[in-house]
């Protein structure tokens, strides 16, 4: 099992009052799976995703990431797996505007120490599997909107992560280049990648194998669509 969760609680303290942002959520995701995470605003969503991605840590409850316990690591170990386990596609991008897209893509490779040569084959790999293969000398600011989230999910790739975590990745995208940008997260879970992606739209949601609704910080839906 890729990741499991129990009785996993995040309590805020806004002021004297109490904010229960996750009440008790349990979740088992298996190596390859491609999740849907949805609910309102308020809902919880974004705060169970931060905790998968090792940006948060819960008030109480457990969370084992490939069977490393990760629910009471300090700072440092956990930006070490998210380094080395994770990759996150944001809906802002978050790319270098005067750095090209294979440096883009590049930059995780470096701060991992992977050699020269292994770094420029893995990066035309990432690249080509987004369809950007042509594009790699282009800078941010000469690509259209699409083609900059698919450098962001090159980017999220080109480390060989457990798992790819895509935050709302088509918030800022028309609907025809959301389509798009969806294109490429199917291909790369065909691929046999793991997906987990926090989205409010149906659409977007149906592209996922299996959907989880929160409520109030409760999982009160989850369902799992027939492979076929």
């Amino acid at each position: 099992m890729l990741i499991e969760i129990r009785e996993l609680t995040k309590v805020y303290q806004m002021g004297v009052e109490e904010v229960r942002a996750l009440d008790g959520v349990d979740l088992d995701v298996e190596q390859g799976d491609y999740l849907a995470i949805m609910g309102a605003s308020g809902s919880g969503k974004s705060t169970l995703m931060n905790i998968i991605g090792c940006l948060d840590t819960p008030t109480a409850g457990t969370y084992r990431l490939a069977g490393e316990s990760v629910s009471d690591l300090d700072d440092d170990a956990l930006a070490h797996i998210r380094n080395r386990r994770l990759g996150f596609i944001f809906q802002t991008f978050n790319l270098l505007p005067r750095s090209d897209a294979f440096h883009n893509v590049e930059l995780p490779l470096i701060y991992a120490g992977v050699g020269k040569e292994e770094r420029r084959q893995r990066v035309e790999k990432a690249l080509a599997l987004v369809g950007l293969a042509d594009r790699g000398t282009h800078r941010p600011g000469e690509l259209s909107g699409g083609q900059r989230q698919r450098v962001a999910i090159a980017r999220a790739l080109v480390n060989r992560p457990s798992l790819i975590l895509a935050d709302e990745p088509t918030g800022n995208l028309d609907s025809k280049t959301s389509v798009e940008i969806m294109e490429a997260l199917d291909t790369i879970h065909a691929e046999g990648n793991t997906v987990l992606l926090v989205t409010h739209e149906d659409d977007i949601a149906a592209h996922a194998r299996r959907q989880i609704r929160l409520h109030d910080g409760r999982i009160v839906l989850d369902t799992t669509r027939d492979a076929g």
